[in-house]
Formats: C-alpha cells, sequence, structure tokens
C-alpha cells in the first residue's frame, strides 16, 4: 500500500478528553460546525474561531474515575445529530446516569478456563442489584431561544461492568435514515457472560433505532434484554450485527449507489479488527422476542456477525500465558473452543487487523482501537475513497506514548487487505499523546483527531483537537 504522511494542524486545546467529534449546522446557521462531546458531560463547537458551550450536562453524569484509579469508560459516550437538525433541532445523546454506580456483576475479575465449565457457561444473575451503571439514551431539541431541551428517553440500560459500553455509539445511517446504536459486550474481559452472542441481550450489539416511530412514548423501563422492553419499544428496534466486543461508532461510505458500512471490534489480548459490509438484514427486535414462544428461529439470511467471544477478530479468542522455559515467549491457549467451532462458517471475517505485538518495521503494537472513519476527501489524495483508523497508544511509543495512525481499502473482491500507517509530522515535544477518538464532518472530506495527555479521565484539561491535512512541504 502507498506511504502517506500528513499534518496535524490544531484546532482547540485544553479541553477534557473528548469521546465524539461530528460537525453539523445549527438552525438558522450556514456554516458547518465542529462539535466536541467530552466524557465529563461537556459539549462544545467551534465559531468564530472560538470554543463555545453548547451543552453542559456534568450533573447529569456519575462520577467518573472513582473505582478505577482515574481509568473510566463511561460518561458522555454518544452524541449524533438528526437528519434534519438544521430545521427540527433535534439531537441525541448517550451517557453513564448520575447516583446509579452498584456493586457489579461479579465480586472479583474474570478469566475462563477451558479446564473448568463453571467459567465457561456463566449467567447474570440478580441482574436489578448485581450491576455497575445505568446507560440512558435521550433525545433533545434545540429550542427557538437556542437552550437545548431534554424532550424524551428513548432507552435506559443496566450494564454489568464499568467497560465496554461503546464509544462514539450514536450515528444516523444514511442509509436508512435511523439512529444507530452500538453498544459494547458489558466489559470485564472476555464477555463472561456471552451477552454478545445471544439474540435477547441488548450488550454486544449494532442496533437501528426508528426515532420517528412511537415518539410518545416517554418511560422506558430500565432493561438488560430486548424482550423485557415494552412492545411499543421494540416495535422501533432493529439488529443490525451481533458480536460486538467493544466498538468506537460505524461509518458509512457512500459507494455509487450503495454504502460501505465500518465497524471496528476492540480486541481482547492478540488482535484489533476492522469489519466491512454493504449487504445486511437486520432482524425486527420483535422478531427475536416472539421466535421463543414460536419454537422457531428467526431469518438469519444476511444478519452480521462478528464473531465474538468465540473470535477476536480472525483468530479464536485465546488465553495467554507467558511460558515458563522461555518468558519471552508465549502460550496461547484457545478460550471458548466449542464457540469458535460453532461460528466458523457464519461469522464475518474482517476487513484488516493489526496485531498488539507485531516486529515487523512497516507496522506497529497496538492497544486499543479508538476510531474508524471513512474519507472521501481530495486533499490527502492517497487516501481518498479509504478508512482511517486510530489506535490508542503504539506499544514501542514509551516513555512519550504515541497514538498511531493507519489506514486500508476494501477491494473489489471483497478480500481481507493489509493496512499502512500513516506518519505525522506532528512534534509533540515530552507530553504523552493518546490517540483517543477520529471524527469527520458531513461529507467526509475532512479528518478530525481527539488526543489526549493522559489516560485517567481525573486529569483534566489535557486534550486537543487537531484536523488531520496534507503535509507542510
Amino acid at each position: 500500500m502507498i506511504k502517506v504522511k500528513v499534518g496535524l494542524r490544531p484546532i482547540v486545546s485544553k479541553i477534557n478528553l473528548p469521546t465524539v467529534l461530528k460537525t453539523a449546522i445549527l438552525p438558522g446557521d450556514s456554516i458547518e460546525r465542529l462539535f466536541i462531546a467530552t466524557q465529563v458531560g461537556e459539549i462544545f463547537y467551534i465559531g468564530n474561531r472560538e470554543i463555545r458551550t453548547f451543552l453542559d450536562i456534568r450533573p447529569r453524569i456519575l462520577k467518573l474515575g472513582a473505582s478505577g484509579g482515574g481509568y473510566d469508560e463511561r460518561g458522555l459516550l454518544g452524541l449524533a445529530f438528526h437528519p434534519e437538525f438544521y430545521y427540527n433541532g433535534l439531537f441525541y445523546l448517550h451517557y453513564s446516569v448520575a447516583g446509579t454506580q452498584g456493586p457489579g456483576a461479579l465480586s472479583e475479575s474474570f478469566k475462563p478456563n477451558p479446564c473448568d465449565p463453571k467459567t465457561l457457561n456463566l449467567r447474570w444473575m440478580n441482574r436489578e442489584t448485581k450491576y455497575d451503571h445505568i446507560d440512558t439514551i435521550e433525545e433533545w431539541i434545540l429550542q427557538a431561544n437556542g437552550q437545548p431541551k431534554k424532550r424524551r428517553t428513548l432507552l435506559n440500560l443496566r450494564r454489568p461492568f464499568l467497560n465496554h459500553n461503546g464509544v462514539n455509539s450514536l450515528n444516523f445511517s444514511p442509509e436508512t435514515g435511523k439512529l444507530v446504536l452500538t453498544t459494547g459486550d458489558g466489559g470485564s474481559g472476555y464477555d463472561p457472560f456471552n451477552l454478545s452472542q445471544d439474540d435477547l441481550e441488548i450488550a454486544g450489539k449494532i442496533i437501528e433505532i426508528d426515532v420517528d416511530k412511537n415518539i410518545s412514548y416517554n418511560n422506558p423501563p430500565i432493561v438488560t434484554r430486548f424482550n423485557e422492553l415494552p412492545t411499543t419499544i421494540q416495535e422501533t428496534l432493529m439488529v443490525m450485527a451481533k458480536g460486538v466486543r467493544n466498538i468506537p461508532g460505524i461509518s458509512f461510505q457512500r459507494f455509487y449507489n450503495q454504502y460501505i458500512k465500518y465497524a471496528g471490534n476492540v480486541g481482547q489480548n492478540l488482535v484489533e479488527s476492522i469489519f466491512s459490509f454493504v449487504q445486511y438484514k437486520p432482524i425486527p427486535v420483535t422478531e427475536l422476542v416472539q421466535a421463543p414462544f414460536m419454537n422457531s428461529q428467526p431469518d438469519k439470511e444476511g444478519f452480521i456477525n462478528l464473531g465474538w467471544r468465540g473470535w477476536e477478530g480472525a483468530f479464536p479468542a485465546s488465553i495467554i500465558r507467558r511460558c515458563t522455559d522461555n518468558p519471552a515467549l508465549d502460550e496461547k491457549t484457545i478460550a471458548y473452543y466449542n464457540e469458535a467451532a460453532a461460528l466458523s462458517g457464519s461469522r464475518l471475517q474482517p476487513l484488516t487487523s493489526y496485531f498488539h505485538e507485531d516486529s515487523r518495521p512497516d507496522k506497529f503494537g497496538g492497544t486499543a482501537l479508538t476510531g474508524v472513519q471513512a474519507y472521501m476527501g481530495e486533499r490527502i489524495p492517497a487516501l481518498t475513497g479509504s478508512v482511517v483508523f486510530t489506535d490508542l497508544a503504539r506499544k514501542e511509543s514509551q516513555p512519550q506514548v504515541r497514538g498511531a495512525l493507519a489506514y486500508t481499502t476494501v477491494r473489489p473482491n471483497g478480500e481481507q487487505n493489509d493496512f499502512s500507517v500513516i506518519q505525522t509530522d506532528y512534534d509533540f515535544g515530552s507530553q504523552s499523546a493518546y490517540y483517543v477518538n477520529l471524527g469527520t464532518n458531513l461529507d467526509q472530506t475532512r479528518l478530525y483527531l481527539g488526543v489526549y495527555g493522559s489516560m485517567k479521565v481525573t486529569d483534566f484539561n489535557q486534550g486537543t483537537i487537531f484536523e488531520i491535512v496534507e503535509p507542510s512541504l
């Protein structure tokens, strides 16, 4: 693949940890503005070369960083503007609700043991008391006086652990006009309850929400499964995909009269994966709920399965142990052999993957996938028509942490492809630079990168937003 070098142009600095970068045109405005959502609950936009507050919901967000030494995966995780936002002022939020902290679903950390069936068949019991927090999906409106106001709640989700809640988790599909919610598998590690493969679990899915249907319903119960929802809410939902571990959003790329969908799956120990698909057949939630009573299985022809927890990208999910005879080597044991075998022919193969350990000179060892975005601009010709992705921190970048940028393309024959690292010309100096997210504008001709100087949400004002531009001469 072509080697690409880009520049990073700072737009705004000294902000809190950014989770979403999107553009929108405000009602009555004529300029496309860059909006920045932070994990602690702020939403800013750039106007007349200065940063302005659009909404501040920090009091609605649960206290972050208290139980993880400053690290946290909860907070304000999703922001999406209705396709008709300019006319109707509607936008959508996904966040972790203040005052909902619970003890967690398990009393100790989880790791599967292929020799112990109990660890392979755990069930999430006592869900109303054994959970970590509650996430909510809400519809808001920008009023005529310029003040945002909550209109209604779409979903209230009880989550078993603090991590794997998704990030950049709300995006509108230009193909269907529906709001797409991407949920992680619920957290811990290795998906202890196998929520991602259970059709009735909301965790570990890519879900379409018809926000224009049943708009009067405003008080949904707190749930974990689709069959716990009232029928009026079930009727607004369809499941696009399952087998999700954790996902930094979904990106749509117009290709002639179709859309390529890109979704990344964050790995466990081995590999980070980017998936792509064009054709898919979502399953109505009402059909999934009714199937057990009808003694039938939903038609899953064309239904997307990313393979987790049996598969980590293109590899069976594995447990890694250091070799006692040779500490420089690892022993890898398949964690869920039967599940990997059962899914071997029905899962979607990734478009490309990159490894946590990779000694090749033109690659890098990654940590966690943090953004996937299609690019259709012409300012960086080598990237036109590609999909760009970011990794949190390159393994070899210590002591000064550096994230990674890379890209790949869809092959005409649909086969898997390699990827290429994108070089940058920006000097971060002695400051750490975690690449925490990736965004784009409405027509995907610009790319925005969120960089943070720490992995602790409790370390404030360490964020910088860059535009990815052609390199300076």
